[in-house]
């Protein structure tokens, strides 16, 4: 296939070659051959001219000598008289037109009589002082007039015109053998420039050849062969094809890389919905397993456990069960796009308010709050779900640290209507391996989903509820963490404020 195209477009090319030349040459014979007739017409018709000019005065002459001769019809001496050229033919004719005697000049020698065939060929003429051409048999072929006058004298006369048509004939040969030259250099020139510039053109059909070897319909999308920047010029028809040529593979190229990104989105996708079912499945098997238990023993009677503690527990998994399927829930909702409710929200407030439940969850953490601002800290949103952001790194910070941790949240409005959240914590930081994928779903330090130790452990959706909830609130949400530092930052967009709006002055509060 790949063959067939290449041969496919050296064909074309070589076409377009053949039919530019055989274009040009057509024109330039036309031109030629126009301008040779055109010469050749031209020339014909002034050597004619001045022949015709000649002949009308032989003929003048010829009509004096015979006026000084009336009396002898057939006396031709006057060609003796008047110094006629060699070759002048003339003849006397009477009233009817016949030809009484006819003669022609010779070279050196007396007039010499036509013979009857001769005089035949010169019969017919009209005196109305028209030249003619007649053929002489012998003598070649003439100019001829009849001329009379008004005492019924009438001569004939004539020139050959052999000496004209040897020079037609001669410009004929040089005008053709200049024509066949010419053509011959125009040609050879025009196929040089022809071919210089086509060779753009090939070297286009030589990318496109190239690109179609490519293995577009399978594989990693490599860089594509481009048009070279010398065969891209605007200012030729060649020029224009190859940057033609050089788009079309740039939208080509980049369709293939959207589909290879989509491709693997697709795949991630996938990837990501078999390990969310399977983390989900697996935490919402553990509470269920919890309830069966508690309540086969409560269903046997046994005294192996209080009813009451029992109960308790059957409620505990429960509530987290609930909880689970909560959050489920609120990240479908948010991958689905559906609108929050949107007010305008002091960010201030909120952290203020979540700092204090983490205290009062977290005693054996150090926790400050820090409220420097110089403008109010509001947002448009749902002020619930940002609370719940604002729980989840608290929380976060909360279990992933040992007691006596230092916590530190901190909202400050920024020059560019930007509303920044810090919460930062002196813990021993997130593993290197997990920080990359610490915002995903079921992403947890424990990777055998085990809570050993008997410490509380979360579900691993605190952080992407975090993250899917700042996203539809139009913000973003970023973590940096070393050994003895790790921070959370999230920044949304500042509602727009009055300009009477009074500005809040910096302070620190320790919670």
């Amino acid at each position: 296939m790949n063959l067939l195209t290449r041969n496919r477009g050296r064909l074309h090319g070589r076409s377009l070659r053949t039919r530019l030349l055989l274009f040009i040459s057509a024109t330039l014979i036309a031109v030629c051959a126009t301008m040779a007739l055109t010469t050749v017409f031209v020339q014909r018709a002034y050597l004619l001219g001045n022949l015709d000019d000649r002949v009308g005065d032989v003929a003048q002459r010829s009509l004096g000598g015979a006026e000084l001769r009336s009396g002898f019809d057939d006396d031709l001496g006057f060609l003796s008289e008047n110094g006629h050229a060699a070759g002048t033919l003339a003849a006397r004719l009477d009233g009817k037109g016949a030809i009484i005697a006819a003669a022609v000049v010779s070279q050196d020698a007396p007039p010499q009589n036509l013979t009857t065939a001769q005089r035949t060929a010169l019969k017919g003429i009209e005196a109305d002082g028209a030249k003619h051409t007649r053929t002489v048999p012998g003598l070649g072929t003439y100019r001829i007039t009849v001329l009379d006058d008004d005492n019924g004298v009438r001569v004939l006369a004539g020139l050959p015109m052999d000496d004209v048509q040897d020079m037609i004939s001669g410009l004929v040969v040089v005008e053709a053998a200049v024509a066949l030259t010419g053509l011959t250099v125009a040609g050879f020139l025009c196929a040089v420039v022809i071919r210089r510039q086509l060779r753009p053109l090939g070297r286009v059909a030589a990318t496109a050849v190239e690109v179609s070897r490519s293995p577009l319909g399978h594989g990693e999308v490599t860089a594509l062969t481009r048009v070279p920047e010398r065969d891209t010029d605007p200012g030729s028809e060649a020029g224009q094809v190859g940057a033609a040529l050089n788009r079309m593979i740039d939208h080509v190229e980049s369709s293939l890389a959207e589909r290879q990104r989509s491709e693997e989105q697709v795949r991630r996708s996938e990837e990501r919905m078999r390990r969310f079912l399977a983390d989900a499945s697996h935490e919402l098997r553990t509470p269920l397993a919890s309830i069966a238990g508690y309540a086969e023993l409560m269903n046997r009677g046994t005294d192996r456990i209080e009813p009451g503690l029992a109960w308790r527990r059957v409620t505990a998994e429960s509530a987290r069960m609930t909880g689970l399927v909560e959050d489920l829930l609120l990240l479908a909702r948010l991958d689905e796009g559906r609108p929050l409710q949107s007010a305008e929200v002091d960010l201030a407030a909120v952290l203020a308010e979540a700092v204090w439940d983490a205290r009062a969850a977290g005693t054996g953490h150090e926790w400050q709050l820090h409220l420097s601002v110089d403008a109010p800290a509001l947002v448009i949103g749902d002020e619930a779900r940002l609370h719940q952001v604002l729980a989840n790194l608290l929380a976060n910070a909360r279990m992933h640290t040992p007691a006596g941790t230092t916590v530190t949240a901190s909202v400050e409005a920024t020059a560019d209507r930007t509303v920044v959240i810090r919460v930062r914590d002196d813990g021993p930081g997130i593993p290197p391996a997990l920080l990359p994928t610490v915002f995903e779903r079921f992403t947890r330090a424990d990777a055998s989903r085990a809570r050993s130790g008997g410490k509380e452990g979360g579900s691993g959706l605190g952080l992407a509820i975090a993250t899917a909830i700042t996203g539809a609130h139009g913000g973003r949400i970023d973590v940096t963490s070393v050994p003895g530092r790790t921070e959370f930052t999230i920044e949304l967009p500042a509602a727009e404020l009055p300009p009477a709006e009074t500005q809040i002055r910096a302070r620190t509060a320790p919670v």
